[in-house]
């Protein structure tokens, strides 16, 4: 399983979590589902980011600084 769908499953079960919360009134379970479900986003856009650099890197043949 690649990063990518670790991270879709991340963002379902945060997902998952925010919903039985919310239909059992459990008001910290939505919370933690929110957060979660923000931060599966992010890592995702992250990898999406550093993908994209990667690409680009190799494309136009620029070295890392460092």
């Amino acid at each position: 399983m690649g990063l990518i769908e670790k991270l879709n499953l991340r963002e379902v079960k945060a997902r998952a979590k925010r919903k039985l919360g919310n239909r059992t009134g459990n008001r910290r379970m939505v919370a933690e589902g929110r957060t979660e479900e923000a931060e599966a986003k992010l890592l995702k856009t992250q990898d999406e980011i550093l993908d994209t650099v990667a690409e680009m890197r190799r494309e136009y043949g620029v070295k890392r600084r460092g």
